[in-house]
């Protein structure tokens, strides 16, 4: 018998389960219950007034660059962008490499991530992130690398909630 509506919301709700029997969180996540889509233009002072709640900086010179770099210089786009009820809620921002510093491979970089204080705790950087990895597992990008400042615990946290581990690499630098 097909599901017929009600005056009773709890009786309309129908739960699916997307969960993955195999564990992929990712294509699992995939499943659009927060609209995402590919970052815009008009997106960036919501990015930016993200960003500035949870880091306490406003950066827009460095999220202009980030997003003409995203939208204009770049030959596949990849930033995204989760909506709730028609407004930007939280993004992603990351670029397709294919080698850096000698070595071949198709890897992606994600820059950054950033979810409105009003939405935080309803799975949508989670889902931002899963949309990123299936898009990205499309373009047979073999990995996604980041970087995390050492004393952000619970951004550490959230990395490795979605798979993500410490690279063999050391990243260098130097002040000058």
């Amino acid at each position: 018998m097909p599901h017929e509506l009600r005056d009773d919301p709890a009786a309309n709700a129908l739960e699916l389960d997307y969960s993955s029997p195999d564990g992929d969180a990712g294509n699992a996540l995939s499943h659009d219950f927060v609209p995402v889509r590919s970052m815009r233009e008009s997106d960036l002072a919501k990015i930016i007034s993200i960003d500035a709640e949870s880091s306490g900086s406003e950066r827009t010179d460095y999220f202009s660059r980030k997003q003409d770099e995203a939208l204009n210089q770049s030959g596949v786009r990849v930033s995204l962008v989760a909506e709730q009820d028609g407004f930007p809620a939280g993004f992603i921002m990351a670029r397709v490499d294919y080698g850096e510093f000698g070595r071949t491979s198709t890897e992606a970089v994600m820059d950054s991530i950033g979810v409105d204080t009003g939405f935080r705790g309803q799975g949508i950087g989670r889902f931002l992130m899963a949309k990123l990895m299936a898009n990205l597992k499309a373009l047979q990008v073999e990995t996604v690398r980041t970087e995390v400042d050492w004393n952000d615990i619970p951004l550490i946290g959230y990395f490795s909630s979605v798979g993500f581990r410490p690279a063999q690499r050391i990243s260098l630098s130097k002040p000058l």
